[in-house]
C-alpha cells in the first residue's frame, strides 16, 4: 500500500476549487493539451493590450505639445522614454494580470478584473489627453486615477499571486514619477 502511494505520488493533483489533493490520473497527451492552452492563452492576454498600447503609441506618437514646452525641467523624461515605459508597463501589467488570471484570481476576487480593464483604459487614455492634445488639468486627473487604480490592482493581485504583486511594482513607480510630472506641467 505505502509503496504504491510512493510510486503514485507524481500523479496526485491538487484541485484548488475543493483546496484538496485528489488522487488524477494525467496522461502527457492531456499535459501537452493544457500546455499548449496556458501558452495561448498568455499569448492573447499579452498581445491585446500591449497592441492598443503600441496602436495608441504609432497613432498618436509625436507628442509635438510636449516636445515644444521650451522650459521643461532636466528631470522631464524624453518622449521616446515615455512610450518605451508605457510599452513596458504593458507588458509588466498583462503579464501580471495572467498569473492573477491562472490562480482563479479574477474568479475569487470580484474587483481584480474591473480594476484592470480601469487600468488599461487608463493608460491608454493618459498618452494623448496629455502629450498629444496638451489637455494637462484632465492628463493629471487621469494620471491620479490612474495611479489609483494600480494601487487598486496591487492590492487585489497581492491576495492572489506574490509575484504578480511583485510585476505592479514598477508599474505603480512609473506612473507615480508621471503624476510629479502631470501636475509640474500644470504649473509651467
Amino acid at each position: 500500500m505505502a509503496s504504491q502511494i510512493l510510486q503514485n505520488r507524481h500523479k496526485i493533483q491538487y484541485d484548488h476549487q475543493t483546496s484538496r489533493a485528489t488522487p488524477i490520473r494525467v496522461r502527457p497527451d492531456d499535459k501537452k493539451a493544457r500546455a499548449k492552452k496556458a501558452l495561448w492563452s498568455l499569448t492573447i492576454a499579452i498581445a491585446i493590450p500591449l497592441s492598443l498600447t503600441l496602436f495608441i503609441i504609432l497613432k498618436f506618437g509625436s507628442g509635438k505639445r510636449y516636445q515644444a514646452i521650451v522650459d521643461k525641467p532636466f528631470w522631464f523624461p524624453p518622449l521616446w522614454l515615455i512610450h518605451f515605459a508605457s510599452i513596458v508597463s504593458s507588458f509588466s501589467m498583462s503579464l501580471a494580470a495572467w498569473l492573477v488570471w491562472v490562480d482563479r484570481g479574477f474568479h475569487l476576487n470580484s474587483n481584480a478584473l474591473p480594476l484592470y480593464i480601469s487600468q488599461i483604459s487608463l493608460s491608454i487614455v493618459w498618452d494623448p489627453l496629455e502629450l498629444v492634445m496638451g489637455a494637462v488639468w484632465f492628463g493629471f486627473m487621469f494620471c491620479l486615477l490612474h495611479l489609483g487604480t494600480l494601487f487598486a490592482c496591487y492590492w487585489s493581485f497581492r491576495k492572489v499571486n506574490p509575484f504578480a504583486r511583485d510585476l505592479v511594482k514598477p508599474c505603480l513607480v512609473w506612473f507615480a514619477f508621471l503624476t510629479i510630472v502631470s501636475y509640474k506641467l500644470l504649473t509651467l
